[in-house]
Protein backbone atom coordinates (compact mmCIF):
# COMPACT_ATOMS: atom_id res chain seq x y z
CA UNK A 1 0.00 0.00 0.00
CA UNK A 2 1.43 3.36 -1.02
CA UNK A 3 2.27 5.63 2.07
CA UNK A 4 0.01 9.17 2.77
CA UNK A 5 2.27 11.89 3.95
CA UNK A 6 1.41 15.38 4.95
CA UNK A 7 3.95 18.35 4.60
CA UNK A 8 2.83 21.00 6.97
CA UNK A 9 5.57 24.06 6.39
CA UNK A 10 4.94 27.99 4.83
CA UNK A 11 8.06 27.68 2.40
CA UNK A 12 6.06 26.82 -0.40
CA UNK A 13 8.96 26.00 -2.94
CA UNK A 14 10.47 24.06 -0.31
CA UNK A 15 6.78 22.03 -0.49
CA UNK A 16 6.49 21.86 -4.23
CA UNK A 17 10.57 20.58 -4.31
CA UNK A 18 9.60 17.91 -1.42
CA UNK A 19 6.57 16.79 -2.70
CA UNK A 20 7.90 16.41 -6.47
CA UNK A 21 10.76 14.02 -5.34
CA UNK A 22 8.87 12.55 -2.98
CA UNK A 23 6.25 11.52 -5.28
CA UNK A 24 8.69 9.96 -7.47
CA UNK A 25 9.49 7.66 -4.66
CA UNK A 26 6.07 6.53 -4.83
CA UNK A 27 4.33 8.48 -2.12
CA UNK A 28 0.83 9.97 -1.61
CA UNK A 29 1.77 13.78 -0.88
CA UNK A 30 -0.49 16.49 0.31
CA UNK A 31 1.00 19.68 1.50
CA UNK A 32 -0.62 22.62 4.16
CA UNK A 33 0.86 25.74 5.02
CA UNK A 34 0.11 26.46 8.24
CA UNK A 35 -0.55 24.49 11.71
CA UNK A 36 -4.59 25.46 11.33
CA UNK A 37 -4.56 23.82 7.50
CA UNK A 38 -2.38 20.80 8.77
CA UNK A 39 -4.88 20.06 11.18
CA UNK A 40 -7.95 20.29 9.13
CA UNK A 41 -5.79 17.87 6.66
CA UNK A 42 -5.46 15.96 9.29
CA UNK A 43 -8.76 15.40 9.97
CA UNK A 44 -10.05 15.44 6.56
CA UNK A 45 -8.02 12.80 5.71
CA UNK A 46 -9.25 9.57 3.60
CA UNK A 47 -7.31 7.03 3.82
CA UNK A 48 -5.56 8.37 7.20
CA UNK A 49 -2.50 9.78 6.80
CA UNK A 50 0.75 7.88 7.51
CA UNK A 51 3.15 10.67 8.28
CA UNK A 52 3.76 14.18 8.89
CA UNK A 53 6.58 16.30 8.60
CA UNK A 54 6.60 19.33 10.52
CA UNK A 55 8.40 22.76 10.24
CA UNK A 56 9.26 24.02 13.55
CA UNK A 57 8.52 27.71 12.52
CA UNK A 58 4.65 28.29 11.09
CA UNK A 59 3.20 31.90 10.57
CA UNK A 60 -0.24 31.28 12.71
CA UNK A 61 1.13 28.63 15.28
CA UNK A 62 4.62 27.07 16.61
CA UNK A 63 5.41 23.59 15.51
CA UNK A 64 5.79 22.28 18.86
CA UNK A 65 2.41 23.40 20.25
CA UNK A 66 1.16 21.97 16.67
CA UNK A 67 2.81 18.84 17.71
CA UNK A 68 1.06 18.84 21.05
CA UNK A 69 -2.36 19.30 19.16
CA UNK A 70 -1.97 16.65 16.55
CA UNK A 71 -0.37 14.34 19.52
CA UNK A 72 -3.93 15.21 21.37
CA UNK A 73 -6.63 14.41 18.46
CA UNK A 74 -8.90 11.54 18.79
CA UNK A 75 -9.68 8.59 16.67
CA UNK A 76 -6.39 7.44 16.37
CA UNK A 77 -4.95 10.31 14.02
CA UNK A 78 -3.06 11.36 17.38
CA UNK A 79 -0.81 8.26 16.46
CA UNK A 80 0.43 9.31 13.05
CA UNK A 81 4.23 9.52 13.01
CA UNK A 82 5.55 12.76 12.85
CA UNK A 83 8.99 13.85 11.60
CA UNK A 84 9.73 17.43 12.86
CA UNK A 85 11.91 19.54 10.60
CA UNK A 86 13.86 22.78 12.30
CA UNK A 87 16.14 25.28 10.89
CA UNK A 88 17.52 26.37 14.62
CA UNK A 89 20.84 25.08 15.53
CA UNK A 90 19.62 24.28 19.49
CA UNK A 91 19.15 20.97 20.77
CA UNK A 92 16.85 22.04 22.83
CA UNK A 93 14.39 22.37 19.84
CA UNK A 94 15.11 18.95 19.06
CA UNK A 95 14.81 17.65 22.77
CA UNK A 96 11.52 19.82 23.62
CA UNK A 97 10.14 18.25 19.86
CA UNK A 98 10.70 14.55 21.04
CA UNK A 99 9.39 15.21 24.67
CA UNK A 100 6.09 15.83 23.33
CA UNK A 101 5.98 13.46 21.02
CA UNK A 102 7.89 13.56 17.68
CA UNK A 103 9.27 10.33 16.08
CA UNK A 104 12.37 12.18 14.95
CA UNK A 105 13.81 15.13 13.66
CA UNK A 106 16.01 16.81 10.88
CA UNK A 107 17.60 19.77 10.49
CA UNK A 108 17.76 22.35 7.51
CA UNK A 109 19.08 22.72 5.35
CA UNK A 110 18.82 18.72 4.60
CA UNK A 111 19.72 16.23 1.62
CA UNK A 112 16.37 15.26 0.56
CA UNK A 113 18.04 11.41 -0.01
CA UNK A 114 18.22 12.01 4.20
CA UNK A 115 14.89 12.73 4.78
CA UNK A 116 13.58 9.47 2.07
CA UNK A 117 15.77 7.47 4.34
CA UNK A 118 14.34 8.85 7.37
CA UNK A 119 10.70 8.74 6.25
CA UNK A 120 11.39 5.00 5.22
CA UNK A 121 12.99 4.56 8.94
CA UNK A 122 10.16 5.39 10.38
CA UNK A 123 7.35 3.78 8.00
CA UNK A 124 9.56 0.35 8.64
CA UNK A 125 9.07 0.22 12.18
CA UNK A 126 5.74 1.27 12.09
CA UNK A 127 4.82 -1.69 10.01
CA UNK A 128 7.40 -3.97 11.00
CA UNK A 129 6.97 -7.88 10.61
CA UNK A 130 7.91 -10.28 12.70
CA UNK A 131 10.42 -12.30 11.00
CA UNK A 132 12.82 -13.56 14.17
CA UNK A 133 10.36 -15.99 15.49
CA UNK A 134 9.81 -14.15 18.85
CA UNK A 135 5.97 -14.23 19.57
CA UNK A 136 3.93 -10.72 18.84
CA UNK A 137 2.96 -10.84 22.92
CA UNK A 138 5.39 -10.07 25.51
CA UNK A 139 4.20 -10.47 29.03
CA UNK A 140 6.51 -8.65 31.90
CA UNK A 141 4.19 -8.77 35.03
CA UNK A 142 1.35 -6.24 34.90
CA UNK A 143 2.81 -5.29 31.41
CA UNK A 144 2.10 -6.27 28.18
CA UNK A 145 3.86 -5.14 24.75
CA UNK A 146 1.78 -6.85 21.69
CA UNK A 147 4.09 -6.06 18.84
CA UNK A 148 1.26 -7.64 16.34
CA UNK A 149 -0.73 -4.43 17.37
CA UNK A 150 1.97 -2.31 18.43
CA UNK A 151 0.24 -1.32 22.22
CA UNK A 152 1.47 -1.07 25.40
CA UNK A 153 -0.98 -1.88 28.59
CA UNK A 154 -0.29 -2.00 32.27
CA UNK A 155 -2.58 -3.63 34.27
CA UNK A 156 -4.74 -3.24 31.25
CA UNK A 157 -4.48 0.33 30.83
CA UNK A 158 -3.14 1.88 27.28
CA UNK A 159 0.39 3.11 27.52
CA UNK A 160 0.38 5.97 25.13
CA UNK A 161 4.14 6.14 23.27
CA UNK A 162 5.20 7.20 19.93
CA UNK A 163 6.27 4.81 16.70
CA UNK A 164 9.63 5.30 17.61
CA UNK A 165 9.04 4.98 21.64
CA UNK A 166 7.34 1.82 21.01
CA UNK A 167 10.14 0.64 19.17
CA UNK A 168 13.03 1.76 21.76
CA UNK A 169 10.71 -0.31 24.56
CA UNK A 170 10.46 -3.38 22.35
CA UNK A 171 14.41 -3.06 21.72
CA UNK A 172 15.16 -3.03 25.39
CA UNK A 173 12.57 -5.86 25.88
CA UNK A 174 13.82 -8.17 23.89
CA UNK A 175 17.19 -7.89 25.34
CA UNK A 176 15.61 -8.13 29.13
CA UNK A 177 18.33 -8.25 31.53
CA UNK A 178 21.41 -7.56 29.57
CA UNK A 179 22.56 -3.29 29.42
CA UNK A 180 22.93 -2.17 26.42
CA UNK A 181 24.56 1.21 25.94
CA UNK A 182 23.26 4.50 24.18
CA UNK A 183 24.85 3.12 20.83
CA UNK A 184 23.03 -0.30 20.80
CA UNK A 185 19.88 0.65 21.64
CA UNK A 186 20.14 3.33 18.48
CA UNK A 187 21.56 0.62 16.23
CA UNK A 188 18.93 -1.68 17.37
CA UNK A 189 16.12 0.77 16.23
CA UNK A 190 17.96 2.92 13.44
CA UNK A 191 20.46 0.86 12.36
CA UNK A 192 23.03 3.74 12.70
CA UNK A 193 25.08 4.86 15.73
CA UNK A 194 24.50 7.83 17.83
CA UNK A 195 25.95 11.22 16.84
CA UNK A 196 28.38 12.56 19.45
CA UNK A 197 26.11 15.64 20.85
CA UNK A 198 22.62 13.64 20.26
CA UNK A 199 21.41 12.36 23.98
CA UNK A 200 17.78 12.17 22.47
CA UNK A 201 17.44 8.57 23.85
CA UNK A 202 17.69 9.81 27.14
CA UNK A 203 14.18 12.04 26.36
CA UNK A 204 12.45 8.86 24.70
CA UNK A 205 13.70 7.02 28.02
CA UNK A 206 12.35 9.40 30.10
CA UNK A 207 8.93 9.60 28.33
CA UNK A 208 8.63 5.60 27.95
CA UNK A 209 9.33 6.01 32.08
CA UNK A 210 6.09 8.27 32.67
CA UNK A 211 4.02 5.90 30.12
CA UNK A 212 4.96 2.37 31.93
CA UNK A 213 6.44 3.02 35.28
CA UNK A 214 4.02 3.38 38.29
CA UNK A 215 6.76 5.43 39.95
CA UNK A 216 8.58 7.93 37.96
CA UNK A 217 11.17 8.84 40.55
CA UNK A 218 11.80 5.35 41.28
CA UNK A 219 11.90 2.95 38.11
CA UNK A 220 11.21 -0.41 38.52
CA UNK A 221 11.23 -1.50 34.62
CA UNK A 222 13.98 0.69 32.76
CA UNK A 223 16.98 1.23 35.11
CA UNK A 224 19.88 3.37 34.43
CA UNK A 225 23.41 1.84 34.41
CA UNK A 226 25.22 5.10 35.21
CA UNK A 227 28.07 6.05 32.92
CA UNK A 228 26.91 2.35 30.30
CA UNK A 229 23.42 2.83 29.55
CA UNK A 230 20.02 1.33 30.06
CA UNK A 231 18.62 -2.48 31.06
CA UNK A 232 15.17 -3.20 31.28
CA UNK A 233 14.09 -5.41 34.28
CA UNK A 234 13.78 -9.53 33.37
CA UNK A 235 11.51 -9.46 36.83
CA UNK A 236 8.70 -7.24 37.25
CA UNK A 237 5.30 -7.06 39.31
Amino acid sequence: MTSRLLIIDDDARLCAMLASYLEQNHFVVSKAGDGRSGLAALQGANPAIDLVILDLMLPDMDGLDLCRAIRAMGDGIGRVAVLMLTAKGDPMDRILGLEIGADDYLAKPFEPRELLARIKAILRRQGAVLTDGVQGKMQFGRLEIDRDARTVTLAGAVCVLTSYQFDLLVALAQRAGRVLTRDQIMEAVRGRELEAFDRSIDVHMGRIRVAIEDDIKNPKRILTVRGVGYTFARQQD
